[in-house]
């Protein structure tokens, strides 16, 4: 993190939104004004824009409230919370330390280099515009246990989120998070294990919480949560913490019961409840009404075929327009 030492002090000092005079951060940082202007061009690769005023210095667009990790301690103690401002996934980097990690263990970033998403696909991580949050957890039921976890995540997101005062969050099946039929929210679920044994998860979600437009890499339509909330946003600290809480209880919950508890919790969010969609399984398409989902997390559709199941990782659900 040593290289990032500078553009992150830089950060500290511009978060409260105000102008700062390179003369000013050069002598607090210990550096020439020729290198703040160099960081400053480094930090907008991250995606931040800050704006350059003659006689007056810099200043973020928006001030900018950095997670912080004294302030994201869990009550119920399971599992470390670690902040690293600037990462390549928050995904990997629980991965690569699965054997050192207790049950509970979180990665938070401001800024992902590699993020993604399910099926490969890159997410977007512009610096401190979201949450990107990863939970590791082990499931002593194994992996067949895991079955429909991804929606299990939703709901406790949703419901966090509710807690908050943030209401009219949808759940799009089987991994994300929609606002008028835009989605807010992304859910990466990766597992490792062998048969008869535990199930390692890594649990990814990617929060759009003050995106910026203009995002052209992004390849559906998104919204984020200060359009959502006029700008009433929960600090991002607060959100966090509400999130690591909540979704540590649903796994305890999970664990003990299952899918059983889940189904209804679900079926009340259902982005396409009652709706007709276009179910895309590899190369085939089928049509139906959406029925919710059954207690194995699996989607229900109607349709003149009558009722059926549908559950996979290659399953992708889109409104049928």
């Amino acid at each position: 993190m040593r290289e990032h030492h500078i553009k992150l002090t830089l950060l500290e000092c511009l978060s409260d939104g105000e102008f700062h005079s390179g003369e000013a951060l050069g002598d607090k940082i210990g550096v020439s004004r020729a290198a703040i202007s160099k960081h400053i061009k480094g930090i907008q690769d991250w995606g931040l824009d800050i704006y350059r005023v003659q006689g007056r210095g810099y200043q973020l667009a928006n001030p900018l409230e950095l997670l912080d990790g004294d302030k994201l301690k869990d009550p119920l103690g399971s599992g470390s919370i670690s902040v690293i401002p600037v990462i390549d996934s928050t995904n990997q980097y629980l991965l690569d330390r699965i054997n050192e990690l207790d049950s509970g263990s979180v990665c938070l970033a401001e800024y992902q280099s590699s993020g993604r998403g399910r099926r490969g696909r890159q997410w977007v991580s512009p610096f401190g515009a979201n949450l990107y949050l990863s939970m590791y957890w082990r499931l002593d039921a194994g992996m067949a246990a895991a079955m429909g976890l991804s929606l299990v995540v939703g709901v406790a997101v949703v419901e966090a989120l509710e807690k908050l005062g943030v209401h009219g969050i949808k759940l799009k099946w089987p991994n994300d998070l929609y606002y008028n039929d835009q989605k807010l929210a992304g859910i990466l679920v990766e597992m490792s294990g062998q048969a008869g044994g535990a199930a390692n998860l890594v649990i990814g979600m990617g929060l759009n919480i003050a995106m910026e437009a203009g995002s052209e890499d992004i390849d559906q339509p998104w919204t984020s949560l200060n359009k959502v909330t006029d700008g009433g946003v929960p600090g991002r600290n607060e959100l966090a913490q509400a999130l690591i809480v909540t979704l540590r209880n649903a796994l305890v919950d999970y664990e003990q019961s299952g899918m059983v508890g889940f189904v209804p919790r679900w079926n009340r969010l259902d982005n396409f409840l009652g709706r007709q969609v276009r179910l895309i399984i590899g190369p085939r398409e089928i049509e139906g009404e959406v029925m919710g989902i059954d207690e194995q997390g699996a989607v229900i559709l109607k349709n003149e075929n009558g009722i059926q199941s549908f559950i996979g990782g290659e399953i992708s659900l889109r409104k049928n327009d």
